[in-house]
């Protein structure tokens, strides 16, 4: 599947707390946000209001890049959406990211769906832009990167 091919499902949006607004914010900018904590430098994702580790309130939002490793992977050859009736298979995958304390981010993988990835595959992170698509958001996606 090609990049500006990829729907979403449903409409994209903020928590209705807007606990994960920088983390779009970033995405309309071009840039991945993870937070960090500023007391034990623990990176966090999902985004959380206080350290896990130490409890330490208001996490910082850093810039990461968005190049890590597969994790884990999945083929969807079932019709679940109707946003992706036309696009069926394609793969989802999780991606480690070594720089960001090994957090995981999943999305879809583009590009040749018909090659199996596999665990430790490096790939990076590409940034979709707001389409119709997209619901008028920018979303992460994935693609294999050079190894």
């Amino acid at each position: 599947m090609k990049l500006e091919e990829v729907p979403v499902i449903g409409t994209i949006e903020s928590l209705p707390d807007g606990l994960d607004q920088p983390y779009w914010d970033g995405l309309a900018r071009g840039v991945v946000m993870i937070q960090r904590c500023p007391s034990c430098q623990t990176w966090i994702w999902g985004p959380r209001w206080l350290c896990p580790a130490c409890l330490t309130p208001k996490p910082e939002w850093v810039e990461v890049e968005p190049n890590g490793r597969v994790f884990s992977w999945t083929r969807t050859w079932q019709k679940f959406a109707p946003e992706f009736a036309d696009h069926v298979p394609y793969i989802t995958v999780v991606v480690e990211l070594p720089e960001a304390g090994g957090r995981r981010l999943m999305g879809v993988l583009v590009g040749d769906d018909t090659v199996d990835p596999r665990i430790g595959d490096p790939v990076r992170g590409v940034i979709q832009p707001p389409s119709k698509l997209t619901s008028g958001a920018a979303v992460l996606r994935w693609e294999r990167a050079a190894g």
